[in-house]
Formats: structure tokens, C-alpha cells, sequence
């Protein structure tokens, strides 16, 4: 933790404006707000089409049993499921694509650009439940659009590996990745803390355009002095590696989200 960096309070969130607000009401997910996919230019939409349903207002992703690898050319046998709030990719054929991660991505079919819910800095919070499943791994994540190559940076707000939870702690991983932001270096490790990061958490983060505060349980974590300056996406997933599917398993794999919150800076006075 970083000593006299002045952040938020994350219980007043006094400075700050709630934006979006997202409890999961209704029978299916606001198509204003959510994509149902999952980097889609480098596979397909129905590829990486997302498993979900929502119930007794709580979005329940999921990896069902007989669900495909996402992208099985460039990654293998890793299933995902996951929501984003932006989709940015170039033509078919072209290596332009949110989220490079191999020299040799091609889109492979044509996506509609857009950004839903793209803010530039604010505080932003969300209440869910991991899995333990040894196999699988929950995150909520912030990417660059990428509508410039050098807006890439990432905003790990917390990922939970199922092999790293037990019912006295939890390895929460946070910080920030560069990938193709020169402007960012890489600081991010995953934090043990006393929790069971299979009951419910709150998780969250203060971007500003001088720091990056992470927060589990209303309780600052740590702060990186260090931030992007250009709006970013959300990527709210549960993947399912390889060897999941090698061992007697129940499905589906869950990943539980109570709500999701973004805030912005409330107006000066005057």
C-alpha cells in the first residue's frame, strides 16, 4: 500500500456521482449496456458467445459442459464466458483487434465498433461470489478501447483464480498491464486476504488521472501511482482451462455478480 496518496471513501464516496447502475433486474441484460461476447473479431459471436442467466436479481455466468473453446486456433482449449461494454476491431483479415494477445490474430469476422460504457476515470464497484472450481478463474477487468494501438493499457480490478481460494483466505489479483501503453509499467500481484471469495465481496477501484486504488470490502488494498488517460472498457468473465475437462466435474462452472456500479467526479461548486 502506497502511504499519503489521498483516495476515495469507499462507503460516502463522497466527490462522486453514480453513472451506472446495474442490479440485474429483469429476465435478461440490457443490450445498451452488455455485450454478450467475449473479443468476438478473433473468433466469432456465436464462438464466443456468452452462457448467462440471471435469477432472483444476480447474474449467474457460466461455462456449461458441452460449450466449444472460444478461439481454439490462437488459444487452445480455454472456455470462456463473458460480458464487455466497448467492441473495437478492424476489417476481416486485419491484425486491428482489441487485446492482440498473439502476433498471429487475424479478425476473423466482421463486428460492429461501439462503446456502450466507456468512462474515463470515476470509482467503480461490484458485489460477487467465485467459484472454487480448481479449474477456473473470475475477473473484472478494464481495457482501452483501442481505437488507438497505444490505448491498451489494463485496469485489473480483481481476478480469483478457484486453486488459490479457501474458506480462510483468497489470492485476489489486481494492478495494471501495459500490453501496448509505453505511458504504463507492469505492477500487479495478487494479494492474500482473509476472506471467502466464495460468499459474497465487494470489489472495486478508484481511477483517477494520478493513481489507481484497488479495494476489497470497502478496505484500500493498495495504490498504483500510475494511471491511463484515455477511456476504457469493462470485461466482466469466467474461463475454464484445459484441464478442466479432464477430471470427473460438475457443471456449469458459476460465477455470481449481485451488482456492478460506476461513478464519476462530481462538478466542482460554483
Amino acid at each position: 500500500m502506497t502511504e499519503g496518496t489521498p483516495v476515495i471513501n469507499p462507503v460516502s464516496k463522497q466527490g462522486y456521482i453514480l453513472e451506472f447502475d446495474e442490479s440485474f433486474h429483469g429476465d435478461d441484460l440490457d443490450g445498451s449496456r452488455w455485450l454478450p461476447y467475449y473479443l468476438p473479431h478473433w473468433s466469432s459471436r456465436e464462438a464466443a458467445r456468452a452462457r448467462y442467466h440471471i435469477e432472483q436479481g444476480a447474474l449467474n455466468l457460466l461455462i456449461e459442459e458441452e460449450q466449444k473453446p472460444w478461439c481454439p486456433e490462437f488459444d487452445g482449449d480455454i472456455r470462456v464466458s463473458s460480458l464487455q461494454t466497448g467492441l473495437f476491431a478492424g476489417p476481416i483479415g486485419s491484425p486491428i483487434g482489441q487485446m492482440h494477445f498473439k502476433p498471429s490474430l487475424r479478425v476473423r469476422e466482421a463486428q460492429e465498433s461501439g462503446k456502450l460504457y466507456t468512462p474515463q476515470y470515476g470509482f467503480f464497484e461490484m458485489r460477487a461470489k467465485a467459484t472454487a472450481d480448481p479449474h477456473c478463474m473470475v475477473a473484472l477487468w478494464m481495457i482501452g478501447h483501442e481505437d488507438v494501438p497505444e490505448h491498451s493499457a489494463e485496469i485489473c480490478i480483481f481476478e480469483i483464480f478457484g486453486r488459490e481460494l479457501t474458506p480462510d483466505t483468497t489470492a485476489v489479483g489486481m494492478g495494471l498491464h501495459p500490453w501496448g501503453d509505453p505511458t504504463i509499467h507492469e505492477e500487479w500481484a495478487a494479494e492474500h486476504l482473509a476472506i471467502d471469495a466464495r460468499e459474497y465481496h465487494t470489489y472495486a477501484v478508484e481511477w483517477t488521472p494520478d493513481h489507481v486504488a484497488f479495494f476489497v470490502d470497502d478496505k484500500l488494498v493498495k495504490v498504483s501511482n500510475q494511471s491511463p488517460s484515455y477511456p476504457m472498457q469493462f470485461m466482466l468473465s469466467i474461463y475454464e482451462f484445459p484441464e478442466g475437462r479432464q477430471v470427473a466435474s460438475s457443471y456449469p462452472k458459476r460465477f455470481t455478480v449481485d451488482y456492478f456500479r460506476g461513478y464519476r467526479a462530481a462538478p466542482a461548486p460554483g
